[in-house]
């Protein structure tokens, strides 16, 4: 064991016995102490009363009528302000920007599905019904925040300046794509803009996320990290280390639990029996909120308000923000096997966050159905320019095969690139022409 382990299990011990020592101390003082009724535990795993009745020594659970823990929100579906106290009254530039930018992303994942399908990309991943998420919670960040995200988070990136080129370059794997092709679509990453290249395996990056806010804490930086997560995520063992991490550690870092209500095809009612994810907060000692998740508003303030928290008390928090996706889990999915029309109709048409966003920017008087159909308009045109250049664009060289594993590649690195060239050579029809070389 290291010296400084055993300083810091020295100091823990000495700290636990003077705390015991305290306790005691003080319960005894008084004429009739709770140590001498027996009335409250010192165990060192909680800090209870004692209890005759059985039914007060359960922890929490369902209520009889059904009803969970509440949901915050700021506006109803027709852009109504419920508490103008709750209005976070963002400059209008600002409230426009956030439509346009779900929007803009919207049409994305329209053109997008419509490629994969025609199969000029190979796989895509739609954020419908989710874009609220993605913006509210944007917004109310710190540029220099870190941000490690799932795979459904593209508001999240758009929102920080990444492009259109950007993102038509990854999807498409062109020479370009600063993964060379080596990625999944829609697995982006941008080191410029603070976040974290996107894996494939569900939950690795929750405990990075911990790992990545405790050294922000060390260098004083000011800033928090953000984890984003889906409900299915959270049933993964990595979920469970990351939030016990975040909690022991005082790590700022906000997990952000997008539910939407499907692991895949798997609903929540088959996942857990809780309700929901935001009551696993409490077990590790975070704070959480339940947040409408469609209530873009509504997002922004629970987002900056934890930011708060993570960033001047150095403690982490947990947001449940409830929503719905609309769309397929993925191109490589039929949602229809396990979900009807009339549940996904129903989110789209009567609570979408896009729509009831645009609601509440009418009523400000910032926003006209005119000036939606030219938004739609310009969107259209500026990924369809984007994916036409990326489209054209060469794919990557070869090599790009064999490096960035190894400084220099090695002898049998070389022989097999050798062997794929000479494989090329020898039967050039059945190979793609277009290879940056």
């Amino acid at each position: 064991m290291s010296t400084f382990c055993r300083l810091l299990t020295r100091t823990a011990t000495r700290t636990r016995i003077r705390a015991f020592s305290q306790t005691r101390r003080l319960l005894s003082n008084s004429d009739e102490s709770e140590w001498n009724k027996g009335e409250r535990s010192l165990y060192p795993g909680s800090k209870s009363r004692f209890s005759h009745d059985v039914m007060q020594c359960r922890p929490w659970s369902l209520k009889e009528d059904g009803e969970g823990v509440s949901l915050y929100r700021v506006m109803n579906r027709e852009g109504e302000l419920l508490d103008p106290k709750e209005d976070p009254n963002l400059p209008d530039e600002t409230l426009v920007k956030m439509h346009r930018t779900m929007m803009l992303l919207n049409t994305v994942d329209k053109i997008l599905v419509d490629a994969q399908r025609q199969g000029r990309i190979s796989f895509y991943m739609t954020n419908y019904g989710e874009e609220a998420t993605h913006i509210g919670s944007a917004s109310a960040l710190d540029s220099n925040d870190l941000v490690y995200a799932q795979y459904r988070e593209a508001g999240v990136l758009l929102w920080r300046g990444y492009t259109l080129d950007e993102m038509m370059n990854q999807c498409y794997g062109n020479h370009l794509d600063p993964a060379k092709g080596r990625q999944m679509p829609v697995h982006y990453g941008s080191a410029k803009l603070n976040y974290y290249t996107i894996s494939s395996p569900l939950a690795t990056q929750m405990p990075q996320a911990p790992g990545a806010a405790y050294a922000l804490k060390r260098a004083h930086a000011g800033l928090c990290v953000m984890c984003y997560f889906g409900d299915g995520a959270a049933s993964e063992g990595d979920a469970h280390a990351a939030m016990n991490f975040a909690a022991t550690l005082d790590c700022p870092v906000i997990f952000f639990c997008r539910n939407n209500g499907y692991a895949i095809s798997t609903p929540t009612e088959d996942q857990y029996r809780g309700d929901g994810i935001v009551v696993r907060g409490p077990g590790y000692g975070i704070d959480s909120v339940r947040v409408d998740g469609n209530d873009v508003l509504a997002v922004h303030n629970v987002v900056k308000a934890a930011r708060e928290i993570c960033v001047k008390k150095n403690k982490p928090v947990l947001i449940e923000a409830m929503t719905y996706r609309v769309g397929h889990h993925s191109t490589s999915d039929d949602s229809s096997a396990y979900r009807s029309i009339d549940e996904v109709t129903y989110w789209d048409r009567e609570d979408h966050p896009i729509s009831r966003f645009a609601h509440y920017l009418k009523r400000k008087g910032l926003w006209d159905e005119k000036m939606e159909e030219e938004l739609r308009r310009e969107c259209k045109k500026r990924v369809m320019e984007a994916f036409a250049g990326a489209e054209k664009s060469l794919k990557p060289s070869l090599e790009t095969m064999f490096t960035d594993v190894y400084e220099e590649m090695p002898k049998h690195l070389e022989k097999q690139f050798k062997e794929l060239k000479d494989h090329i050579a020898k039967y050039p029809d059945h190979y793609p022409k277009n290879v940056s070389t």
